[in-house]
């Protein structure tokens, strides 16, 4: 489509910082593959840590919620959903699962993107995996009850069209290395948002064609952490930068940089996370996550982060912080506030 044509990939211009944040990440690739290596144990953890955040935020990022004593279940045990939300949750789950264990024989068609959407609704009354039968425009609404059409994606009888020579261009760039990978997926990205194909779900769909398309490159960090739970935190500027790059898009016209930018920081900032958990493996002493794991878990009172740092010692208040968020994540701790003061309990 419009980001994918030759045309526009050649009048792309990349300054030093872009160029230097590429060679970064290229090279977080390869240490990437070295720690999957040297550190199987904590990859583990961090993989059922990361399945959780990525279901639950990608969906909340679409307001849809689930108890977090539900997400443990539906998630890792693959619990029956009870509800419209849990089966929203639990379709984004499964999707999941096959894209972490078969991205390499899903290469980027309409059979694929068909296929994960009709996962994404397999616990729903109505099927997925339909193209949208009416437009559907992004509408932004305010807190006062206003409205704005934020973007009109592609009309209706055009999706499929649309969506084949979206196929066709990401193929025909990459057959032809008219681009580094890591600009080709987040413009593949933009363009199927751009498209909007189905009723509903597209957000979702682009987050977990963001991981298939990343994972054919080796870039596989989405396994370890949740891209969609760095989307989440920083969705303001998600959203804002789609908004920016989407304008002119239908002419070609458009500037594809805020977008780019803000997709290779969300990455850069998942490998950063991943060699800051992984590093915490200290063999003379014991891993030091299950150090924090079982000084949390043994606590009757509430703690706070400082508490239990203290009792940690050698171990980064960061490594602390990310204990607790599984901890979180897995039904066994939850704050009582918020900010310096928070305190933590087992609810064990």
């Amino acid at each position: 489509m419009h980001s994918l044509s030759p045309e526009f990939l050649d009048r792309l211009r990349y300054d030093g910082l872009q160029l230097a944040t590429l060679r970064t990440l290229g090279e977080h690739r390869g240490k990437q593959q070295l720690f999957t290596i040297q550190s199987p144990e904590v990859l583990r953890d961090l993989k059922q840590v990361a399945v959780i955040e990525s279901a639950e935020s990608s969906n909340r990022l679409e307001g849809v919620v689930v108890k977090p004593s539900r997400l443990k279940p539906l998630i890792v045990r693959n619990a029956t959903p009870k509800s419209r939300s849990e089966q929203e949750l639990a379709g984004y789950r499964d999707a999941l699962a096959l894209i972490h264990e078969s991205a390499s024989d899903m290469p980027l068609s309409v059979g694929v993107v068909r296929q994960l959407h009709a996962l994404l609704y397999r616990y729903m009354p109505q099927d997925g995996g339909n193209w949208k039968a009416t437009n559907n425009d992004i509408i932004e609404k305010g807190p006062d009850g206003s409205s704005r059409v934020r973007f009109q994606p592609v009309a209706a009888h055009l999706t499929p069209m649309a969506m084949n020579k979206l196929v066709d261009c990401y193929q025909h760039a990459l057959d032809r290395h008219l681009a580094d990978p890591l600009v080709l997926v987040p413009l593949t990205i933009l363009d199927f948002l751009c498209i909007h194909p189905f009723p509903d779900g597209n957000g979702r769909m682009a987050r977990l064609l963001t991981l298939v398309l990343l994972y054919h490159f080796d870039y596989d960090v989405g396994r370890f952490i949740s891209l969609e739970r760095i989307i989440e935190e920083s969705k303001e500027s998600y959203y804002e930068t789609l908004e920016t790059s989407s304008q002119g898009w239908h002419e070609g016209q458009h500037n594809a940089r805020p977008w780019l930018d803000y997709f290779w920081g969300a990455l850069l900032r998942a490998y950063k996370e991943f060699e800051a958990r992984v590093g915490t493996i200290d063999n003379s002493r014991g891993n030091k996550s299950d150090r924090v794991r079982a000084e949390a878990l043994n606590r009757t009172l509430p703690f706070s982060i400082s508490e239990l740092e203290e009792s940690c010692p050698g171990i980064s208040r960061d490594t602390v912080r990310l204990v607790l968020r599984a901890l979180k994540a897995e039904g066994l701790v939850k704050p009582t506030g918020k900010g310096r003061g928070a305190k933590w309990i087992n609810i064990q």
